[in-house]
């Protein structure tokens, strides 16, 4: 199921400790410029070969952001 939260939303999970995978999809570069704390990359392109081994659960939550910081 998708459904998207807001930045507000996300932070109040953050904050409450809710387990959940945090992924940033940008570019590689982007995300050693700087990300959320305990995010994983996965850029676009390469979902498929690092979505299994980042994201081994395949029953976690998963939440992704892909907007820049600008």
């Amino acid at each position: 199921m998708l459904a998207r939260i807001s930045r507000d939303e996300l932070k109040e999970k953050i904050n409450r400790g809710d387990r959940f995978v945090l992924v940033e999809a940008l570019p590689s570069f982007m995300y050693q410029e700087g990300h959320l704390p305990g995010a994983v990359d996965i850029p676009p392109g390469h979902v498929e070969d690092l979505a299994p081994e980042l994201v081994p659960d395949k029953g976690a939550e998963v939440v992704v952001y892909c907007a820049s910081p600008t």
